[in-house]
């Protein structure tokens, strides 16, 4: 009697791990048949799912069982099934995401237990898919304006390759999208990170927002000391950071940043005209409250017209010693025109107006 009850037992158990063993190979077998349907691409979408559902339930059995949950290939074939269900099923949200977290899974357990390395080729594919399966899901979300949705997705896809700048661009994209300035900030920032082409107009953008929809000037200035460090070339942030002095009624720290920059580069025109246009800054905001006082009252009126002229005088030298920098500095020439209207001085404005109107149109 024992040694029919073991021989029955032995023979119960090869008999079972032979079945789990078969699912296994059963799981390849169909991955060949699906890996060629897939590469079909007018091929039928419900063909090539049930394909893969095919694959995915001999794995479901393969992990179930004790002894072959162990084996690495049960793993890595489940994560390729799930993976390529999440890249190729964009009818549903759900179904995606509920595949990439079952290949995802799947993934880590091929990896703990491929010790030999035999499945690296198919856990590095499962990886890839998983990875184009949440991009697509983000550019699928984002087509349909659920830019929350895509700005998640697209952190995702940078959590598995944290060198893909185009997934941070395209979050801090979506973020802006849902007024989520913050998040924007911090993905176009990874961009810069990267040294991306882009870096240059990212940190515009940063500084824009920080000033106008965050209202931050303290931030923004260290945000312009940050990008000027890498782009010194880019006045604009200068002009920026000068209007910021300006705004704060700090003119005399904007003359001084501009008269260290003109002293180390005496024949950048740029430099010049942003000098001007501390004082010419001050004559408009004049201009603005002189606009506002009571017609009767003259002498206020007379008075402030006074100190919009010593103002404008005081920015005429910068804007001439640029055009002798550079006859044909627009920047200068559109303002020294709107000096001579405001003074009537028809000479000079029909000279500058002559000089505007020969420059190359854009």
């Amino acid at each position: 009697m024992k040694r029919v009850f073991l021989g029955i037992i032995l023979a119960g158990t090869v008999s079972s791990a032979f079945a789990q063993k078969s699912e296994v190979n059963a799981a390849k077998s169909n991955w060949g048949i699906t890996q060629f349907m897939l590469q079909n691409q007018k091929g039928p979408l419900d063909k090539k799912l049930e394909s893969i559902k095919t694959g995915l339930a001999h794995t479901d059995k393969a992990i179930a069982d004790e002894k072959s949950k162990v084996m690495p290939e049960a793993w890595s074939y489940r994560a390729l099934f799930a993976s390529s269900a999440a890249i190729i099923d964009s009818t549903s949200t759900a179904n995606a995401d509920a595949n990439i977290k079952i290949a995802q899974e799947a993934i880590e357990q091929a990896k703990k237990l491929d010790a030999k390395g035999s499945e690296k080729d198919n856990i590095a594919l499962a990886e890839t898919n998983v990875t184009n399966a949440i991009r697509n899901g983000g550019v699928v979300a984002y087509n349909k304006k659920d830019y929350k949705t895509a700005y998640e997705k697209f952190v995702a896809a940078t959590v598995i390759n944290p060198q893909d700048t185009s997934m941070y661009l395209n979050a801090g994209i979506a973020a802006r999208n849902i007024e989520d300035y913050p998040g924007m900030i911090t993905q176009f920032k990874k961009v810069i990170a990267l040294n991306s082409p882009q870096s240059k107009d990212l940190y515009s953008e940063i500084i824009s927002t920080v000033l106008s929809k965050q209202k931050d000037t303290t931030a923004g200035l260290a945000l312009i000391k940050e990008a000027t460090a890498k782009f010194p070339d880019n006045t604009d942030w200068i002009k920026t950071e000068t209007q910021i002095y300006i705004d704060r009624g700090d003119a005399a720290k904007s003359e001084q940043m501009l008269v260290a920059l003109a002293a180390k580069e005496p024949n950048n025109p740029n430099y010049q005209v942003l000098l001007g246009n501390i004082y010419f800054s001050q004559a408009l905001k004049l201009q603005n409250e002189r606009n506002k006082i009571d017609q009767k009252k003259v002498k206020e009126f007379n008075e402030v017209t006074v100190k919009m002229n010593a103002l404008l005088d005081k920015s005429l030298p910068f804007y001439k010693k640029a055009l002798d920098i550079d006859g044909k500095n627009q920047g200068a020439l559109e303002t020294l025109k709107t000096i001579y209207a405001f003074r009537n001085d028809t000479k000079n404005y029909e000279d500058i107006k002559k000089r505007l109107d020969a420059l190359p149109k854009q």
